[in-house]
């Protein structure tokens, strides 16, 4: 017997989207927007004609359709159908949302064509959003921010992030596939020198170059980065060319004198202390003549460095580098030098005596080294705060914090910096390692995404039993916590796919290992030595939306709170293994975050007293901006929290008044990271900044400046671990959180 013939219809598989992605057909949706074409005429819904008209297009001749064509499709169908006017309300929607789309990009253009200060062009406040760099930034920005969400995102990722679970950060940069930061393994490029596309420089030999190679670095990689860069041990390296400096200031003088002093190249020195020349002869008044030339080119150097910071720009001139030093543990005569005179600079300030905002300068604390009265740092280490507290920097990292120890540290390794921790000054700390060494050095942070504990906390209100709402909100914050690892190594597993050639000097080997890379190599093999950090924000706001109270005001809700970061760092561990990543908790500096997540929570669930009644969120584990305590208080609350939260964190405390002449108050801020276990913390005080002439001052109400007459006076402030120079680049939430800082007394 003969088959007859198939007369089965070919099944639409696939949908192309706009985007260009391609995804499963799915009928329902068909079905879903002819509903809503009818719910808004007369007669009402009709699902059985709804659903024939789906089954109709779905017995297509094709398998794969896109969404264009599909619609075509629905509203042939229903022209053809007894619902005409159904037809009319499907082709209006559909022009209506096409509009929407296009409606909501040129108000985002416009804005930024405007110079509108609003939070699309305050999201960052160290970028500079009203030049014609920072504008076309921008452009680039809110169009390739559209583009990820609709073509690189899982389809639960997206849903994460649109209802305001998730906050992907430098999302704008995730199909560039650059890496976030970088603590620069400066020796390499002291050494061998700089070779970036086009340009090269040979290896340093005086401690003026050395210090332009440090600024150089740190620009190029700028652009190769969606992050900040750091050098980790910014003494140790520079301390070879400042003895190097003092020998050809020896040869100098020997040419004055037609005399050889080459024999003095390595005599011992203790201090690199300029001295009055009355009284010494022969060798002992050449070497303490060179000694003070030498010291007068370091600080040259160091005005330099400092000076180029502040105005070398990247990222096409929109914004000066986002740079860190990390310095205090050489105790060599050279390396103490390099840092008595970035002290000296900093506090001398730049221009007409204005505080320097770049580089984020972290004193590194250690006993033995740099802390106690017996350390042989520590008279600069006294200095270092006298600094501080005229000058904000430096900020201060804890090595005796329990989790910032390496028993791999010895005193008489000349490269112990090795096995320091260093963070860069917003507070973003790379330590531990699955894949390597534990080393801050050559490595850094991948990507990070920052969850909304407090909207998860606020969906589980409705529940009486605390216990069980408690319980509720653990099991959503896992999904959640599942949702942003898969993102992450989704981020991953796109970034790897990048070649060494796209970044030309990072990885020719600043990054670990990447030296070992072809042009044309994928940076796969190297790139697991980075973290991927899931962060959070609002742990105070969470608490009070859970039990009523934060953790600065109250025991019941500490415990809950610790409980809460201790089970989020527990599931990250278990992520590293599932993921084979050095996933990492994040204590999220928030800036445009702080009020992103606050103005969809409180637009969905409305004003909620202590949780959505102001317009941020408190940044990760802190106490809230607003609450009066002491700094005790406020670090035995925040300590505890530092040793979960090993991608980075940081403690601050605002101090009242001028600060300028009183270095203890500093000294005992330190005195509390160290007795509470804190990893990385700053001071705040007050600090007026005329914006025409650069003149400063601690006086209270400033209004009028007494170096110029000028009304320009805007207040110099930290906003997430860096200072920035005016308030005017700030977005709305976090201006909101400035007006509600108390100080800490």
């Amino acid at each position: 017997m003969t088959a007859g013939p198939n007369f089965l219809t070919t099944m639409i598989k696939s949908v192309i989207k706009r985007d260009g992605r391609t995804v499963e057909f799915n009928n329902q949706k068909i079905v879903a927007a002819i509903l809503k074409a009818m719910a808004v005429t007369e007669k009402g819904e009709d699902i059985v004609l709804a659903a024939q008209i789906a089954d109709k297009i779905s017995h297509n001749s094709r398998e794969e359709m896109s969404v264009e064509e599909i619609q075509d499709c629905v509203e042939m169908e229903l022209m053809k159908s007894p619902r005409k006017e159904v037809a009319k309300k499907y082709i209006a929607y559909r022009n209506q949302r096409n509009l929407a789309r296009k409606a909501k990009s040129r108000e985002i253009f416009q804005s930024i064509i405007d110079a509108q200060a609003n939070d699309i062009t305050r999201e960052n406040a160290n970028m500079n959003a009203d030049t014609p760099a920072g504008m076309m930034m921008k452009f680039a920005s809110e169009a390739t921010k559209t583009y990820v969400d609709e073509s690189l995102l899982s389809e639960d990722v997206r849903e994460a992030v649109a209802n305001g679970y998730i906050h992907i950060h430098d999302k704008d940069y995730y199909p560039t596939k650059s890496l976030t930061c970088l603590q620069h393994p400066l020796d390499r490029i002291l050494e061998y020198g700089l070779r970036a596309g086009h340009g090269e420089s040979r290896p340093a030999k005086r401690i003026e170059t050395a210090a332009v190679l440090a600024c150089i670095s740190m620009e190029t990689v700028q652009n190769e980065m969606h992050g900040g860069q750091a050098i980790p041990a910014f003494d140790f390296y520079l301390a070879p060319y400042v003895r190097l400096t003092f020998q050809e200031e020896l040869k100098k003088y020997g040419a004055y004198d037609n005399k050889d002093y080459s024999y003095l190249n390595d005599v011992k020195i203790t201090d690199y202390l300029r001295r009055d020349l009355t009284g010494l002869v022969d060798d002992e008044r050449v070497v303490q003549q060179c000694i003070n030339q030498t010291v007068g080119r370091v600080h040259q150097a160091m005005e330099a460095f400092v000076h180029n910071m502040n105005t070398i720009h990247s990222r096409g001139g929109n914004q000066v580098v986002f740079s860190s030093i990390n310095y205090g543990t050489d105790t060599s005569a050279e390396g103490r030098c390099v840092i008595r005179e970035i002290l000296n600079t900093t506090y001398e300030g730049v221009g007409n005596g204005s505080t320097a905002i770049f580089p984020i300068q972290i004193w590194k604390k250690k006993k033995g080294v740099s802390y106690l009265p017996e350390d042989p740092n520590y008279d600069l280490y006294k200095f270092a705060c006298k600094v501080t507290a005229r000058r904000f920097f430096p900020n201060f990292v804890n090595l005796d914090a329990s989790y910032n120890q390496d028993p791999a540290w010895k005193a008489d390794d000349p490269k112990r910096y090795m096995h320091e921790v260093a963070t860069m000054g917003c507070r973003t700390r790379v330590y531990e390692n699955r894949f390597g060494p534990k080393t801050s050095v050559g490595r850094g942070n991948l990507s990070f995404t920052t969850i909304n504990i407090v909207r998860i906390a606020i969906e589980t209100m409705g529940i009486e039993d605390k216990n069980e709402r408690i319980a509720a909100f653990m099991d959503k914050l896992d999904s959640i916590l599942d949702i942003s690892a898969k993102q992450l190594n989704e981020r991953f597993e796109f970034q790897k796919t990048a070649l060494k050639k796209q970044f030309p000097l990072l990885m020719a080997g600043l990054w670990t290992g990447s030296e070992n890379l072809a042009p044309n190599d994928t940076i796969e093999s190297v790139i697991n030595q980075g973290t991927l950090a899931i962060g959070f924000i609002g742990l105070a706001e969470c608490l009070i939306a859970l039990i009523g109270k934060h953790h600065g005001e109250s025991e019941e809700a500490q415990e809950l709170g610790l409980r809460i970061v201790k089970h989020m760092r527990e599931r990250i561990n278990g992520y590293c293994e599932t993921y084979q990543h050095n996933f990492s908790l994040f204590a999220t500096p928030a800036e445009g975050l702080a009020g992103r997540f606050t103005k969809m929570d409180k637009k969905k669930f409305g004003i909620i007293p202590g949780v959505t009644d102001k317009d941020y969120y408190t940044n990760s584990s802190h106490v809230p901006v607003y609450y009066h305590c002491t700094p005790e208080h406020k670090a035995k609350i925040e300590g505890p929290y530092n040793k979960y939260e090993g991608a980075g964190h940081i403690f601050y405390v605002e101090v009242d008044g001028d600060a300028t002449h009183n270095p203890e108050a500093i000294m005992a801020i330190v005195d509390l990271m160290d007795k509470y276990d804190i990893g990385y913390g700053s001071v705040n005080h007050n600090r007026n900044r005329c914006l025409d002439c650069g003149y400063e001052d601690a006086s209270e109400d400033l209004t009028v400046c007494p170096h110029c007459g000028s009304h320009n006076i805007d207040v110099l402030q930290r906003i997430t671990g860096y200072l920035v120079g005016t308030t005017n680049r700030w977005n709305s939430g976090k201006l909101a959180e400035l007006k509600d800082r108390v100080v800490h007394e």
